[in-house]
């Protein structure tokens, strides 16, 4: 499936969109030694990236001004703020599940975990996102955000 939105760095990690409906989004990678760090595992911004979009997708697809095409909403999200727990290393195919757990119009609290191919969990994340109108942050900072 393709990302609704041209994202360049998710498109150089290599990320692969599974599933983005209903609140809830799939997101996988198959790790290349590059996204390793110096003990042969995924390193953790790569975890952290993984995610974090994948709770980013979810948030995007529960906002109801998408309707049923993610492609033409005039809004998009920003984290605000996130926490992640490592469990174990990521190796081989690793996939993040995501899922919104409430929402207002303008903030969506998510939760997502990584799991590698058995079916191992990796890490956990929660995150809170901010709906913004597309083009609000262009060419300036978007206060209380990281300017994402």
């Amino acid at each position: 499936m393709e990302f609704p939105l041209h994202i360049p760095f998710v498109q150089a990690m290599g990320f692969e969109l599974m599933q983005m409906q209903g609140g809830e989004a799939e997101i996988a990678l198959t790790l290349r030694p590059d996204q390793h760090n110096s003990l042969s595992m995924a390193h953790g911004g790569v975890t952290m990236t993984l995610l974090d979009v994948a709770m980013a997708h979810a948030a995007r697809s529960a906002d109801a001004t998408t309707g049923a095409d993610a492609n033409t909403s005039g809004r998009g999200v920003v984290t605000i703020e996130m926490k992640t727990s490592f469990m174990r290393p990521g190796t081989g195919r690793l996939t993040a599940r995501a899922r919104v757990l409430t929402r207002t119009i303008a903030l969506a609290f998510c939760e997502a975990s990584l799991f590698d191919e058995a079916g191992a969990l990796i890490a956990h994340a929660t995150g809170s996102f901010k709906y913004l109108t597309r083009g609000a942050g262009e060419g300036r900072r978007v206060r209380g955000t990281g300017g994402d």
